[in-house]
């Protein structure tokens, strides 16, 4: 490895013919990393000379300095010191020549941080402890020092400990020495360090740094400003490397990777962040099939060891299905409950509230099936449910209960059963104890309202014992065919990019896109794991008047804030795709993490504060005038305004 390095330091040392021999004969080679995995060297340079952890009976009279914090003691005769690696068991030496030992040991507060010396020893008989990998031996102490005593915490450093979260965030210096929070960061990169040996030492793939001050972006979310010393002209933190990424493949690396850094100022969102991580991938002369198996081989190598094994390839769906079926573009597959579409079955029906839906444009009725529903739910869990439907799709659900508590059901429930039970039965294949769940409405409302209620049922399922979402199965999905377009909430009669505006449009339908534009499909392409967004790319415009179309006329935003891409497009573009995977998500679920807080070292409060540092913080006057702007205070009706947005919601 070491030589191959030598070499290229050399070449690229002075520009030769053998250094451009060097570079492009590298890029016809694949590396191939070493079969043989070399352990890491986990005491090198430290002033240890083995970790806590790593102890075992083939150690057994050996001499060891051992560095880490006082976890618990015993009588004053044992105590556990823990580090990064595990724990071990230290016998505090009670003889009268080592009262100084003694003395340090016993006297030191909990967390402390203390280095031993010592010889490594077996437990006597009948005291091993078969819970810890270190449970057979343990170190009979001869020296001791004390690093640092440590005052009384706000909270003790175990697991099974309660502690609210904005407790943990204020102190998360003290969180991170969790069991919990160790394992979920150093999973984390490794499986960041596997990723880049996949793509750059298997793939050719090149890291490349973009920058983080960048312009405003047309479209997406909104950005984070930056002020800077020019009067009334600001940065704003990239969202994505989007645009670099695109550039780099104008300029010719073919193949692009990064670790990326990611802002969007996004306000109050519990399942977000305002800065985040995604592994940022872009390719030259590539189509949607090579960028979706590129990512389930970089996924296949680096899953954890621990975990079952990722099958691949992973299954595609269009969108257009898994709205009909699951009611949302990222479904979790884990379990069954779809939707399905009774509309035939009621287009004679005298039922008002059917009759009234179906004689609308794309007017539907939708069912989904609850299996042993009748069994498991309570009356009031079936009112939670008709009550959500109301109070946030301002939609009918109609419960039908089949054979057991019959007397449940409404009489438009009971004339229905009457009218169309068999029919139910056949079509949804139902049971006695099953419930049927009923709405009516246009398709793409109907099918949310029933995607929110088939995760609803779930949960309340599972709260009665019910095993529906396994969470040991890791169930990907591909979801393609999105439309390009998609009206705006505020203004139906315009459109917006349903992605971002530099994908690329559907080949089948580049011909609607100047008549049509809501029809056009998109090379969009969505990767979902258990119901959840881990990934989303897309092939892109390589076309510059193709681009210059859609933003100005289909989109009609300001093309000159991005008039250097559209040059750089006209200067010999090669066709291109990306995507990027949301490292946060992703780890947030192969680690069965509540949170993606809970993998991410140092993240923000649910408001996007910074708790054990106060930030955002205040600045004097006099720091501002070097960028020409000023506060603007709100008044107290504006303050109180912006209060009552967030009622009752905790910092975290």
């Amino acid at each position: 490895m070491f030589c191959w390095f030598s070499r290229l330091c050399r070449g690229l040392s002075t520009p030769t013919r053998r250094t451009t021999q060097l570079i492009w004969s590298s890029a016809s080679r694949r590396l191939v990393l070493s079969s043989q995995r070399r352990i890491p060297e986990l005491s090198s340079f430290v002033a240890r000379t083995n970790t806590c952890g790593e102890l075992r009976s083939s150690h057994l009279g050996q001499e060891v300095t051992l560095c880490g914090w006082i976890q618990f003691r015993r009588q004053n005769i044992f105590l556990v010191l823990r580090d990064f690696h595990g724990l071990v068991q230290v016998v505090i030496p009670q003889d009268e020549s080592a009262a100084s030992v003694k003395k340090i040991l016993c006297e030191a507060p909990m967390e402390s941080v203390v280095q031993v010396s010592g010889t490594v020893i077996s437990r006597p008989p009948g005291q091993e402890n078969p819970k810890m990998p270190t449970g057979e031996i343990e170190i009979k102490v001869k020296t001791a020092k004390l690093l640092n005593s440590c005052k009384k915490l706000p909270f003790e450093i175990k697991d099974f400990m309660k502690k609210t979260e904005a407790l943990r965030l204020q102190y998360r210096y003290l969180d991170l020495r969790s069991v919990q929070m160790q394992y979920n960061l150093r999973l984390r990169s490794q499986m960041v360090m596997k990723m880049r040996e996949y793509l750059c030492n298997l793939h050719g793939f090149v890291d490349v740094e973009t920058p983080t001050l960048f312009k405003r972006t047309p479209g997406g979310a909104k950005e984070f400003v930056i002020p800077s010393r020019e009067p009334g002209k600001f940065y704003s933190l990239p969202q994505s490397p989007q645009q670099f990424k695109q550039l780099l493949m104008v300029g010719g690396l073919d193949r692009y990777f990064q670790v990326a850094r990611c802002y969007r100022d996004e306000g109050s969102r519990p399942d977000r962040q305002p800065e985040f991580t995604q592994i940022d991938i872009e390719m030259s002369f590539v189509d949607q099939t090579g960028i979706q198996s590129l990512i389930e081989g970089l996924l296949q190598y680096s899953w954890p060891s621990d975990k079952d094994p990722v099958v691949v390839p992973f299954p595609s769906m269009p969108f257009a299905e898994a709205l009909a079926s699951y009611g949302t573009d990222k479904p979790d597959t884990r379990f069954g409950m779809k939707i399905v579409d009774i509309s035939d079955m009621f287009r004679n029906t005298e039922v008002g509230f059917l009759q009234d839906a179906l004689s609308k444009p794309q007017g539907t009725v939708k069912a989904i099936c609850i299996h042993k529903g009748a069994k498991y739910l309570k009356r009031k869990d079936i009112e939670s449910i008709r009550k959500f439907a109301t109070d946030h799709f301002n939609e009918e659900v109609l419960p039908i209960f089949l054979k057991t508590n019959e007397n449940w059901n409404s009489p438009v429930a009971k004339f229905i059963m009457e009218e169309q039970g068999l029919g139910l039965v056949k079509l949804l294949e139902t049971q006695e104890e099953d419930v049927v769940l009923l709405t009516a409405g246009e398709h793409k409302r109907a099918c949310s309202l029933m995607g929110k209620l088939r995760l609803e049922c779930a949960d309340l399922l599972e709260a009665r014992g019910v095993v529906l979402r396994d969470p040991a199965l890791f169930s990907f999905l591909w979801v393609v065919d999105f439309p390009l377009f998609l009206p705006k909430e505020e203004n139906p009669q315009e459109l917006e990019s349903a992605h971002h505006p530099f994908t690329a449009p559907h080949p089948s339908d580049i011909h609607l896109l100047y008549t049509e534009p809501h029809k056009v499909r998109s090379q969009h392409y969505d990767l979902v794991l258990n119901g959840n967004e881990i990934g989303g790319g897309s092939i892109r415009i390589h076309n510059s008047e193709l681009q210059h179309y859609v933003l100005a006329t289909v989109l009609k935003e300001d093309v000159k804030l991005l008039s250097h891409l559209l040059q750089a497009l006209d200067y010999g573009a090669p066709p291109h795709g990306g995507i990027a995977l949301g490292l946060d998500r992703l780890m947030c679920l192969v680690t069965g993490a509540p949170s993606i807080r809970d993998v991410i070292a140092f993240p923000k409060s649910f408001r996007g504060h910074d708790l054990m540092s106060n930030a955002p913080d205040s600045i004097p006057p006099e720091e501002l005038k070097p960028y020409h702007i000023q506060v603007s205070w709100p008044t107290d009706a504006e303050t109180e305004k912006s209060s009552s947005n967030h009622p009752c919601r905790s910092e975290s």
